[in-house]
């Protein structure tokens, strides 16, 4: 009887040991290099968004441009009533030719009371009255070619011109419409869009890692590499842009800063109002890199599992997401020289007794996990 136990205890015990003993294949850590990408939302603006507005007020004769046309700088593109215009330049033609004639009787007068004076035929104070007039005339007639200027001007202002080479934007008033600089709704905008600005923002915690990265945000504007733009329907615009300038200030209430890079635009496919991404590369050293396929995910938190004397123990780690969809770069949770299991983590428990199939190590081997 005694025999029959003790066999049948040792068949129990060499078959746990078949079922929780299992061959797995591993990997070995190693520290790499990879080219990572952070992914920020950005808005699309024009180099210059302009809002076009009336400097005097009248009805609108004519709209020489249409939405989504292209204008030159100084094209005109709205004719406000130049009717009451003219006649106010007209008027003030005609006072300065008044002033400009006042001066001259009041210069022939000057000019006889000062000889009269010579001869002691009048006073000092006649005198002094007639260059006071003449005085007075000339301040008139500057007065009156004052006038005559911003009679000029105000005619001139009723032809509306683009002050960019650019794109119109919308046309809220036709024809027939009374305007004036008062108005809150402009004529129009005019967008320049040979250039494009792409607005984002980084936390503080990621532009302080630019500046430790770099050794200051002026060494990090020059050096950093150029970045990518994905439009809204997915597709990555063909040309790639440069961040130019990096606010100095924190936004206190998103604790955020924000950034401003520049894209071309030959073929006018961005436009002033959109919406994207960009992804800025950057080359990250000594790190360590895993197969996604080795980790298994739980409430938003990423498990890898580690192998300790032969048994698999879950950890949770750290990651960034590599832009190619197959890997992460562990951050946390992980060292240089940990092994851990590579294949069939979904269905793997905690302390679990492995047995290793293969071990993987070389960056040859990563590419062979990923196929």
């Amino acid at each position: 009887m005694a025999l029959f136990c003790l066999a049948f205890a040792s068949s129990c015990e060499q078959q746990t040991s078949t079922v929780r003993t299992r061959e797995y294949d591993v990997m070995i850590l190693e520290p790499t290099s990879r080219k990572l990408s952070s992914v920020y939302p950005a808005s699309i603006r024009g180099k210059q968004d302009i809002d076009i507005r009336p400097k005097v007020s009248g009805y609108i004769t004519d709209i020489y441009v249409k939405e989504g046309s292209t204008v030159k700088k100084g094209q005109t593109m709205f004719v406000i009533d130049q009717v009451p215009y003219e006649a106010e330049l007209h008027t003030a033609i005609a006072n300065v030719d008044v002033a400009r004639a006042a001066v001259a009787a009041a210069e022939l007068t000057t000019d006889s009371k000062e000889k009269l004076y010579e001869q002691n035929i009048i006073s000092e104070f006649d005198l002094s009255m007639a260059r006071t007039t003449l005085a007075s005339e000339r301040a008139q007639l500057a007065q009156a070619q004052a006038s005559e200027e911003n009679a000029r001007n105000n005619l001139s202002y009723t032809q509306v011109k683009s002050p960019v080479d650019g794109v119109v934007g919308t046309l809220p008033f036709r024809v027939g419409t009374l305007v004036s600089p008062s108005d809150l709704t402009p004529l129009t905008s005019v967008s320049d869009n040979s250039e494009m600005y792409v607005y984002f923002s980084m936390t503080e915690a990621q532009v302080l890692s630019l500046t430790r990265r770099y050794g200051s945000l002026e060494n990090a504007l020059r050096s950093m590499p150029s970045i990518e733009l994905q439009l809204s329907d997915g597709t990555i615009y063909p040309e790639k842009g440069r961040i130019e300038s990096i606010s100095g200030i924190i936004d206190p209430t998103t604790g955020s800063v924000s950034i401003r890079a520049r894209f071309p635009n030959y073929k006018r496919l961005l436009l002033s109002g959109g919406s994207g991404n960009v992804i800025l590369p950057h080359q990250q050293e000594n790190c360590l890199v895993i197969p996604q396929s080795a980790t298994y995910e739980i409430q938003d938190k990423i498990y890898a599992f580690k192998l300790e004397n032969g048994v698999a123990k879950s950890r949770i780690i750290g990651v960034f997401d590599i832009s190619n969809g197959k890997e992460y770069v562990v951050e946390s949770g992980l060292m240089p020289g940990d092994t851990i299991v590579v294949e069939g983590v979904g269905m793997l428990r905690d302390d679990t007794v492995i047995k290793i199939k293969k071990v993987f190590t070389s960056e040859q081997d990563r590419k062979e996990l990923q196929r």
